[in-house]
């Protein structure tokens, strides 16, 4: 008997059947079980979501939506991520009445019973620590800034200040992740991810999603942060971050290495490319289809990344607005320069992070060397994106996972103090993009202990985000394990009208 095809070994016959019965068991992939599962879950089921025809061709790559929601205020996003925790009442929630309170036990009233964590629920006792920073109010609008930052200061009345933001998350690590994807559990798509996903790439030839994790001049007590917060979760692994180093290559492997040309690596990404839609076809495996898109953005990355990273050509005035720091690679105000570098070349989505702001003890020794790494960079990134146009479609965020308590850590001075981490109310700040400018929305306790106005809950804050992207986060899901899931999670949320312009 004639066979129309070639035998398979059965070895690879073996390893199709489990792959592809993989397949079935994570997506329900195949007429049967689509079927199956549709009689169990209703036709909303099996409706799953297709990447979109021609999602990998040309120089804009399309996102999911092939329409957006709203007219969109802002295509890019810069996000400031301050690892650790900044203390609200020592930068932007000014309470002068705490001097008086120096030293007097916070009031059970305010604390309510509320947890805390293990580094002070055994403390004897919780003495009030006042800010030792002198405050002024600054702009038009009035914004009390703390003396740490004068330069910031300064473009008060281009930023929107939410002094109400609050989380669920007591701890660092599940604080994080709250705040990068809207649930405390590891896993999930970040909002760069989200982004990357719905509104696709603006130039083929870099990441869509980038990372820069920026070093502190001060290392006293850094957080551990992996790459589990700019993972792509259930979405598709492509939108998953890219991440730049600080020394050295900024990508690892995309160089060619000694002996092979660039023609040679064309060869062998063609040969490779073959193999993977051959796999594809077998297992129908989608992420086959990531690991061909990377393959080539990585062929690309050749060119535009030494590009891109290559500062050597900005003038002086550039650095007259970040500061000298932006000259040394891995400094905050180098991961800020290159952001803006970023944006003017199509990245959608910039995730900065700057470590060392878990301030449980010295925060006068630590806090002043935090605010000099980011002032002046912050307010230049600022006005460099407003001098080239880019700010009005650039959304800057800054803001960490949650704020400091007002009752000191270990001992109280007049000169030194520590504080603990504190969900019920921290700060958080945007600017362009379609923010607000000159907003200060939400208010404090006396204490920066409760919110006693406006108050931003983490799905709020992600909801505004996606309607400044132009998406409306009630319609942006993504079919996984039978659920239509969303980055605002299955609680009511709410956008924020009053933080947009």
């Amino acid at each position: 008997m004639k066979h129309d095809k070639e035998p398979i070994h059965p070895l690879v016959e073996e390893w199709v059947r489990l792959e592809t019965r993989r397949q079935f068991l994570r997506s329900g992939a195949n007429a049967l079980g689509m079927a199956a599962l549709s009689a169990l879950g209703g036709e909303a089921f099996a409706a799953s979501p297709q990447p979109p025809s021609g999602k990998r061709k040309g120089v804009v790559v399309p996102g999911a939506l092939p329409k957006l929601h709203f007219a969109p205020k802002a295509k890019h996003v810069i996000y400031l991520h301050m690892v650790g925790g900044p203390p609200q009442m020592d930068l932007y929630d000014y309470k002068p009445e705490m001097v008086k309170m120096y030293d007097k036990d916070l009031p059970e009233s305010i604390r309510n019973g509320q947890r805390l964590t293990t580094m002070t629920s055994g403390q004897a006792r919780f003495p009030i620590a006042p800010s030792k920073f002198a405050f002024k109010q600054h702009g038009k609008s009035g914004m009390w800034v703390s003396e740490l930052l004068p330069n910031t200061a300064k473009m008060v009345d281009d930023m929107c200040f939410i002094r109400s933001m609050h989380t669920e998350a007591i701890n660092h690590e599940p604080a994080i992740t709250y705040m990068q994807t809207g649930n405390q559990v590891t896993g999930r798509p970040c909002l760069g991810a989200w982004t990357s996903y719905g509104l696709g790439s603006m130039n083929s030839d870099l990441p869509t999603f980038v990372v820069l994790v920026a070093q502190p001049s001060n290392t006293d007590q850094v957080q551990a942060i992996s790459a589990r917060l700019w993972q792509s979760g259930y979405l598709p692994g492509e939108h998953a971050a890219c991440s730049f180093r600080a020394a050295g290559d900024p990508i690892l492997y995309i160089n060619n290495p000694p002996g092979v040309n660039t023609g040679v690596r064309r060869q062998t990404l063609d040969g490779l490319k073959a193999l993977n839609q051959l796999n594809f076809k077998t297992v129908g495996d989608e992420e086959t289809h990531t690991r061909i898109a990377q393959y080539e953005l990585a062929f690309r990355m050749q060119a535009s990344v030494p590009e891109l990273t290559d500062l050597k050509n900005e003038p002086a005035s550039t650095y007259e607005l970040y500061g000298e720091a932006a000259k040394k690679p891995g400094s905050f105000a180098h991961t800020a320069l290159t952001a803006r570098r970023m944006v003017e070349r199509g990245v959608r989505f910039i995730q900065v992070y700057l470590n060392n702001w878990d301030t449980h003890a010295n925060v006068a020794g630590r806090l002043p060397s935090q605010c000099k790494d980011i002032d002046q960079a912050c307010a230049g990134l600022i006005q460099d994106l407003k001098n080239r146009g880019l700010f009005e479609e650039t959304l800057i965020i800054w803001g960490g996972e949650f704020g400091r308590t007002i009752y000191s850590q270990g001992g109280l001075t007049k000169e030194n103090y520590g504080r603990d981490h504190h969900p019920r109310c921290f700060t958080m700040w945007m600017a362009g993009g379609g923010s607000k400018p000159g907003t200060i929305y939400g208010e404090t306790d006396d204490f920066s202990y409760n919110i006693v106005k406006d108050p931003c809950d983490v799905h709020d804050f992600h909801a505004t985000v996606l309607h400044l992207l132009g998406i409306d986060h009630e319609r942006f899901t993504y079919k996984y394990q039978g659920l239509d899931q969303k980055l605002t999670g299955v609680e009511p949320a709410k956008v924020i009208k009053e933080l947009m312009a």
